[in-house]
Formats: C-alpha cells, sequence, structure tokens
C-alpha cells in the first residue's frame, strides 16, 4: 500500500484501472488505455491494480464493480467511474482534469 500511495502523490496524474483476471469487460481496456496513453504521454500515468491480489486498496476505495477507473491528483480522488469506456470518451473527460 506504501508504495501506490506514492505513487498517487506525484505530481503527474494518475489513473488507475482496477481489474480482475476472470473479467472479460476488463479484458477491454488494455488497448483503450494504450490509446489515451499514447494521447496523452507524460501528462499521465496509468497504472493496473489487480482486485483479487490487492484486497486491501481494493476496499479502501470502495471497489465494488469491475472495471473501475479513478483518476488522483495529488493523492486525491478526482474523478471515478465503473464500466468499459471507450477512448475518445475517457481522453474527453480526462483532459478536463489534466489541463
Amino acid at each position: 500500500m506504501t508504495d501506490f500511495n506514492t505513487i498517487i502523490k506525484g505530481e503527474v496524474p494518475v489513473l488507475v484501472d482496477f481489474y480482475a483476471d476472470w473479467c472479460a469487460p476488463c479484458k477491454m481496456m488494455p488497448p483503450i488505455l494504450k490509446q489515451v496513453k499514447d494521447q496523452l504521454g507524460d501528462k499521465i500515468r496509468i497504472i493496473k491494480i489487480n482486485t483479487e491480489k490487492n484486497r486491501a486498496i481494493s476496499e479502501k476505495f470502495q471497489i465494488q464493480s469491475i472495471p473501475t477507473m479513478i483518476l488522483f491528483k495529488n493523492g486525491e480522488k478526482a474523478w471515478k467511474t465503473s464500466g468499459v469506456m471507450q477512448a475518445t470518451q475517457l481522453l474527453a473527460t480526462l483532459k478536463y482534469y489534466i489541463n
């Protein structure tokens, strides 16, 4: 948990993708997140958290369905959503918080 807290408190906003290996919709997210990272580059950091292997983090942020994404800015939760989002929607939302 210490490493996670250090990561989300960085200067660069962090998008956390909460997932599980068995989750079919979660498997749709990697190419979408790659498109987002390709577009935003160094303006964002994207990490994936397996909810089954990181139960404490999942419980702390009340992850009740997956995939769930949370955007952190300076260690604070700025935005949260559940379900698959298309890259264009996700980019539009993130740009609001990043710029």
